[in-house]
């Protein structure tokens, strides 16, 4: 059985893992689990799954949940070296990483660091040190395999491929909440922003959704993941959100990734990679799609978007930056204090106070990122 490690195991993605884990029995083992805060979930995960080590990052909770765990001898972990802990762990074969935000970064760089194969749903940390993090894969010849279903897409037509044919590396987003509604952003409630039209996802990505951040950044990871300058990684918005991903070769011609709205195809490739499991899953039936429309992104009304290239283009500290800003802006947004139009606005000003710098180190990105959380709050 392969054993597994998942960071971030009581969110969305990390539910879907261990559902896709049910889902076949006898391949996969848990054996270290680590969430945020929610000790009762974990605690439910832990009981059923019975993991050598479980982290949970909120100390204050951390006590209780080792109380109940004591009798079952799970050893309970916290903070940040809990974090690593787990993503370190000695039989972990393969680490999920499904945590929200750039804490994820220090135990992604540990688990290559120590030689284990990852996957990874969470943008932040390729974001902000994806240099750093792909040479580390490198040079420990180790896989990272995105889970997010556009890079999956993206993952699946590349896989095999002569890269000197390909011309661009397209990503598609639904649009979100708001691109095909033409209501004013500066009125729209938090609610509003969280009522995505196709995903049921976690507050912070939702609203990264609703202003395009996400594919901001997503735009970023893909530069890394697949060496290949953003000049050459377009966004189509594509509401129906079947085709996930597109590649264009040089010669004219497109090939497409499609499939169900369901996260658990991307993250099951990712556990059995190089090979796929049979499911349950529904299928995708063509026969039944009433339209496939795509349109351009409206890089004045969603700036976010902007941004996102002109970070990676400026390059070194920067995209650190940006995803710290953004994080910070989205919080406020989250707890009424800021209006969603303003987000790219302070996004857009702490990077311009920033001082890059190139060929940075895992200290250095950071001390950027710190920065600009501090930044950005006082701007807020």
């Amino acid at each position: 059985m392969k054993k597994i490690a998942i960071v971030g195991s009581t969110g969305s993605i990390g539910v879907n893992t261990l559902r896709v884990l049910k889902a076949h029995p006898g391949k996969f083992k848990v054996v270290a689990l680590a969430a945020k805060k929610n000790a009762e979930g974990l605690l439910k995960q832990a009981l059923l799954l019975r993991p050598d080590m479980v982290c949970l990052y909120d100390d204050a909770k951390a006590m209780w949940l080792s109380q109940r765990l004591k009798p079952y001898k799970i050893k309970v972990v916290t903070g940040d070296d809990g974090l690593m802990a787990v993503s370190m762990h000695p039989a972990a074969e393969q680490v999920i990483f499904a945590v929200v935000g750039g804490v994820g970064l220090r135990p992604l760089f540990a688990a290559i660091s120590s030689g284990k194969n990852v996957a990874v749903a969470n943008k932040e940390p390729l974001v902000m040190a994806g240099e750093l993090l792909m040479r580390k894969v490198k040079e420990k010849k180790v896989n990272l395999l995105p889970i997010d279903s556009e890079h999956s897409g993206l993952w699946q037509c590349l896989e095999g491929r002569a890269r000197a044919g390909i011309k661009n590396l397209i990503l598609t987003s639904s649009g979100g909440p708001f691109f095909l509604k033409k209501q004013p952003l500066k009125y729209v409630t938090v609610k509003d922003a969280l009522n995505h039209p196709r995903w049921r996802m976690g507050p912070k990505i939702t609203i990264d959704s609703a202003t395009l951040m996400n594919k901001g950044l997503e735009v970023i990871e893909a530069s890394h993941l697949f060496e290949t300058p953003v000049d050459r990684i377009q966004v189509v918005i594509h509401p129906q959100a079947i085709i996930h991903a597109l590649v264009e070769f040089v010669d004219g011609s497109q090939l497409a990734q499609l499939g169900i709205t369901d996260m658990r195809l991307p993250i099951q490739y990712a556990l059995s990679y190089p090979a796929r499991l049979v499911n349950s899953l529904p299928r995708l039936e063509l026969t039944k799609l009433e339209a496939i429309e795509f349109y351009r992104p409206d890089r004045k009304r969603f700036p976010c978007l902007e941004l996102g290239y002109a970070a990676q283009k400026a390059g070194g500290t920067m995209p650190a930056v940006l995803n710290a800003a953004n994080e910070i802006a989205v919080e406020k947004f989250l707890n009424h204090r800021l209006p969603l139009i303003s987000i790219p606005k302070i996004i857009s000003k702490v990077m311009n106070r920033h001082h890059i710098k190139k060929n940075a180190s895992l200290s250095q990105i950071l001390e950027a990122d710190a920065w600009a959380r501090e930044e950005a709050g006082n701007l807020c």
